[in-house]
């Protein structure tokens, strides 16, 4: 489904993207870990375009583009077929739960309204929200607000949903009902790039987990291979800080 090759991205001076290879095939939950400033965020930026890359290229849906050369009409295209959970939800505060997930529905897919509310209130069900159709981000939680914003991004009926730090701003508990929410959606066999910091749900719920650190892959492996049989020194280092594996070379057992 998706395949990255040789990405690169710099900001001013400073390379933050240095060749990233990467691939997703459909159904798959692909977990990126790594220490903070190593590249993710930004990578899943450039993936959907809201950061250009400035060089590198990208198979997606049998069409392959140039990083840097494609033009705004293959953007929208494949914007049609992506949706993006963001760290921040980005909601829209001057609307209610339902409206958020109808906006793009019927503004930019000139969906009527009365199909697209029918879709929202349906997704909102999905993600327990149903009850709160009603209620502005300001009334909701940080994890209720999270859910809103992934059933945005479902109501697009998306091929893949790219994820970043979709909890890194929420307590342990409102933690709990977003990857109860993620885990669902990987049941069902929803394609799925997130960049997280929960080793969890990247040891039990991703099928692939790719560390990286400054703007490289340093290791991609399978999920249960990636935390009992870690290859790389530097991977076997970011495990023992994460505590996601207690038989590590040097762990106490």
């Amino acid at each position: 489904m998706l395949e990255v090759r040789e990405i690169q991205k710099t900001f001013g001076d400073r390379p933050v993207l240095r060749g990233v290879n990467l691939s997703v095939q459909k159904g798959d939950v692909v977990a990126i870990v790594g220490p903070s400033g190593s590249g993710k965020t930004t990578l899943l930026r450039c993936l959907n375009f809201l950061e250009t890359a400035d060089g590198g290229e990208m198979t997606f849906d049998g069409e392959t583009f140039q990083f840097g050369r494609v033009a705004k009409r293959d953007i929208a295209r494949i914007r049609m077929k992506t949706a993006f959970v963001f760290q921040s939800y980005n909601l829209f505060r001057n609307k209610t739960a339902l409206q958020n997930v109808t906006e793009g529905l019927i503004v930019a897919r000139k969906i009527p309204r009365a199909q697209a509310e029918a879709t929202g209130m349906r997704l909102l069900e999905k993600v327990g929200m149903a009850d709160r159709r009603d209620a502005y981000p300001s009334q909701l939680s940080g994890g209720q607000q999270q859910r809103v914003a992934i059933a945005r991004a479902l109501a697009t009926d998306p091929e893949i949903i790219y994820f970043d730090e979709p909890t890194s701003a929420l307590d342990p508990e409102l933690t709990g009902e977003v990857l109860a929410v993620m885990r669902q959606l990987a049941d069902e066999g929803m394609t799925m790039l997130v960049v997280t910091h929960e080793m969890g749900f990247a040891r039990n719920v991703s099928n692939r987990v790719v560390f990286m650190e400054d703007g490289v892959v340093v290791e991609s492996a399978p999920a249960k291979e990636f935390f009992e049989h870690p290859r790389e020194a530097r991977t076997q280092a970011f495990l023992r800080t994460f505590g996601a594996r207690a038989d590590l070379p040097g762990d106490a057992v």
